[in-house]
Formats: structure tokens, C-alpha cells, sequence
């Protein structure tokens, strides 16, 4: 019998053993696609206590808090840290086969060297240990980066982010992380949406201009693009929760859509469809020309509790998977922009699992010899980044694609406490092509599984955002 998270956790052939322990464990870690605050990075922020640390923003946390029967108020709301935290402890016995009881406690672990299970019982001893050491250096917002070998962070920023923050940090020579901002233009094409209009205010003081027809909205975001790029930007990414696609249109049109829209009428699902294809593909050939990485997370259904939306607003944990069909809108999508001139490296993610094999193979459709894995099949997305969806989304990619070109792993979280899952990940990968050794189904040729290790769990995507300057 294993030990609980001891130093075979999911390692249970000799293969992986070799592959984890020899191979990838001490890997650094590119993370290109998270929701950290560039501005605790820039400040280097410490935190008082590990409630702060832990719980503030995660959404993970307060739905199983919430499904424990947990009162609002020591999950997000007036309750002290230390409330909130000993509701947690109360919590986590009753998290065993979530994700979170791994993650929890090996957060626990690697971060703090703490071994003991998160209870009732313990929740004192942990409360003080944990406390003790977040008043180091090696526990600040860079230190935590430090401990985990986290060579590049790929934040999640506005189009109207100043990015100052990126700025200090491109300018410490300190601090050897490399941390690039990554342009979120959702509200841009997401025009029937109530805060579209807003949006477009807030794009104008930002640019100087007025934005009175289409193509002045494309000069306002591709100006903003380059201020994202004159600050290290390797990516865009896009929230995608309905995924339409609609017949071209010309500029002419597409600016009588956006005059229809500001003057407060409503619009035709056909003329939402047409604007925001256009959108997406004059941006996706923009981040061709600046070789950018385009991301696209397909498929959630957002804010559904309209009580709890109301009192705490977004991302609070009120998502849910969504099931409208992606195949025939999101191959037409990137044929169109392909015959735009311009399909850059792009990663798609899907949060329906059951996508996983119309992701996969959308993506081989679009492969085009001119970089290896350029369309990737993202890796499994919030709800599905647990061991049984990482393993079916790199299973499929596998038979219907090359897992070998996959660009792995990363955190999509708020947490400086997060980065214990990309070791998650790399035991799971070493695990699966353990068991297949073992089974005979590929062969037991060291060189061939380490150069596969190291290029899913770092190189590729090293490749991809530090220009092949990783370790």
C-alpha cells in the first residue's frame, strides 16, 4: 500500500517511477495562461495569514465549501480569515475523490513541508505552522514563483490595462520569471451583452478616439494589441460561451450593426453571429502578424445562480459546462480565418468533455506543416483539469492526433499556491505512458519516453513562450 501523496503518488510502474523521478520532476514550469496579479508580482505582496493566501478568489474552494453546507458568510463574506479557514478545515474530510483534497494537501506540502491531514483537529497546528512561515521572504508573492521553478507566467489582462506592472517587472533584473501580459478582447465581440456598451466607452478614453464605425474599433484594439506586445505579450485569449459564426459582411454592414447597438436597439442573432466573427478574425490576423498565440476557451455557461451574481458578482463559482454544439461553428470559424490570411498557433480548450475528440480532431483539420502542433488541443479546462480529464483529453490527442506536440499543463488560477498541479500533471503523464510500457503498447526505449516527458511537460511549450530559451 502507497503512502498518502508519498513519493510514488501515481508512479505505479518502474517506467514511471524512472520517467518522474529521473526525467521531469525538476523541471522548471511555464505557465501561459493564468489569472495572477501582475501587480502582487511587481509589489513582491506577503500575506498575514494562510486564509488569505488560500481562499480569497477561489472559486474551486467555495463551491465545495458551499456544497458542505458552509454559510456565505465564512466562505466570501464578514467572517474573520481565521473563520473562514477553520470552515475549510471543517470542509476538506468530506473532499475525498475532488481534486481538491490532492491539490490541498499538496499545497500543503511543497509549499509549507506540511504533512499532516487538513482537519478539525488539526486545523490549530496548521493555521500556526503555515503562519509562521508566510513572514519569510520564500513565501512572498516572488518567492512562492522561486520555490516552485516557475520560469514564465502568462497573465490574463484587460484591453484597456495600463500594464504598468509588467512594466516594473520587465525592468527587475531581480526577478528572472519571466511575466508577460496576455490580451483579453472578449467584450469586444461579444456585442449583445450588456456591458458591450460600456466597454466601448472605456476603449475610447483609453485610445483617444472616437469609435463611430467597425473599422474604427479595429484601429482602437489593434492599437491596444501593440501596446500589449511593447510589454512582452505572448497571447491573446478569449472567453468564449456561445461560439457562432456568421456569413461574411462587409465593413459597411458591420458598422451599421455597431450603430444599431449604440443607439441601444436590439440585434438579430444573424447580425450578432456576423460581428463577431469579423471580430475574431481581424484579430486573429493581427496576432499572426505579431506572432501571438491565440487561445480559445469554448464552452461555459457563466453566472447562473442570479443571487449569488447578484451579491458577489463574477467568478464566484456559479459556472457551469455548457453543451451547444462547437464542431460546425468552430471549423468555419478558423477556415475563414485561415483564408483571411491569418490563423496563428492557436490553443482551443472546450469545457464539455465530450468535445474532446471534436477539439482534437478540429485541430488536426488546421495543421498546415508550418510549426509542429500549431492548432493544439488545449489541456483539460477547469472542471476536467482532474486526473480522469487529463487523461482523457491527452488519451484522444493520442489516438487522433500527436500527443508528442502537446504544449501540456497550466494553472488557470488566481492562487500563488497553485503550481503543485502542474506536478499533478506530470506524475499523470509518466503514470499513462508507464502503464502503456507495461502493457506493451509502446516500446520500453528510455531516450524515446524522455524526449516525449520533457518536451509535453516543459520543452513545448518553452518553445512556444520563451522562443526556445528554456532550460
Amino acid at each position: 500500500m502507497q503512502p498518502f501523496l508519498g513519493p510514488d503518488f501515481l508512479l505505479d510502474t518502474n517506467t514511471a517511477r524512472r520517467l518522474y523521478h529521473d526525467g521531469v520532476a525538476s523541471l522548471p514550469i511555464v505557465d501561459y495562461h493564468n489569472h495572477l496579479s501582475p501587480q502582487s508580482i511587481a509589489d513582491d505582496q506577503s500575506w498575514d495569514n494562510l486564509a488569505a493566501i488560500w481562499l480569497e478568489g477561489d472559486h474551486y474552494k467555495w463551491r465545495a465549501m458551499r456544497w458542505a453546507g458552509i454559510e456565505e458568510d465564512r466562505i466570501t463574506g464578514g467572517a474573520s480569515f481565521r473563520e473562514k479557514f477553520d470552515a475549510f478545515a471543517q470542509v476538506m474530510p468530506q473532499c475525498l475523490g475532488n481534486p481538491l483534497y490532492h491539490w490541498t494537501h499538496l499545497e500543503l506540502r511543497r509549499y509549507f513541508g506540511i504533512s499532516k491531514l487538513l482537519t478539525p483537529a488539526n486545523a490549530d497546528a496548521i493555521w500556526e505552522e503555515a503562519n509562521a512561515q508566510l513572514s519569510s521572504p520564500s513565501h512572498s508573492a516572488r518567492g512562492l514563483l522561486s520555490q516552485m521553478n516557475v520560469q514564465f507566467v502568462g497573465t490574463t489582462d484587460d484591453v484597456c490595462d495600463s500594464l504598468e506592472h509588467h512594466k516594473r517587472l520587465a525592468g527587475d533584473a531581480s526577478f528572472k520569471c519571466v511575466v508577460a501580459p496576455s490580451f483579453r478582447p472578449d467584450p469586444a465581440f461579444k456585442i449583445e451583452l450588456p456591458g458591450f456598451l460600456s466597454f466601448i466607452e472605456r476603449l475610447k478614453a483609453c485610445v483617444g478616439a472616437p469609435i463611430e464605425s467597425y473599422d474604427a474599433l479595429i484601429v482602437a484594439l489593434l492599437q491596444r494589441l501593440d501596446h500589449f506586445v511593447a510589454y512582452g505579450c505572448k497571447a491573446s485569449d478569449h472567453g468564449i460561451e456561445v461560439l457562432r459564426f456568421g456569413a461574411p459582411a462587409s465593413s459597411a454592414k458591420l458598422t451599421r450593426i455597431l450603430q444599431k447597438r449604440l443607439d441601444g436597439q436590439l440585434l438579430s442573432e444573424d447580425e450578432i453571429a456576423a460581428f463577431q466573427t469579423a471580430v475574431l478574425i481581424d484579430l486573429a490576423k493581427a496576432y499572426d502578424e505579431r506572432n501571438l498565440v491565440m487561445q480559445m476557451h469554448i464552452g461555459a455557461i457563466r453566472n447562473n445562480r442570479s443571487t449569488l451574481f447578484n451579491q458577489l458578482g463574477a467568478d464566484v463559482g456559479g459556472d457551469s459546462i455548457g453543451d451547444r454544439e462547437i464542431a460546425a461553428p468552430l471549423n468555419a470559424l478558423l477556415d475563414a480565418m485561415e483564408k483571411a490570411g491569418g490563423l496563428p498557433r492557436t490553443i482551443l480548450y472546450c469545457l464539455d468533455p465530450t468535445k474532446n475528440e471534436v477539439i482534437v480532431t478540429t485541430a488536426g483539420n488546421f495543421q498546415d506543416g508550418s510549426i509542429a502542433g500549431k492548432i493544439q488541443a488545449g489541456s483539460g479546462w477547469w472542471f476536467n483539469d482532474q486526473l480522469d480529464g487529463m487523461e482523457r483529453q491527452m488519451t484522444q490527442l493520442a489516438q487522433m492526433g500527436l500527443l508528442s506536440r502537446f504544449i501540456g499543463m497550466l494553472t488557470d488560477s488566481r492562487s500563488f499556491l497553485s503550481f503543485p498541479r502542474h506536478e499533478y500533471f506530470r506524475r499523470l503523464v509518466c503514470q499513462m505512458l508507464g502503464r502503456w510500457v507495461e502493457a506493451g503498447h509502446i516500446p520500453n526505449d528510455q531516450e524515446l519516453l524522455d524526449r516525449l516527458m520533457r518536451d509535453v511537460c516543459y520543452q513545448n511549450a518553452a518553445n512556444w513562450f520563451l522562443e526556445g530559451e528554456g532550460a
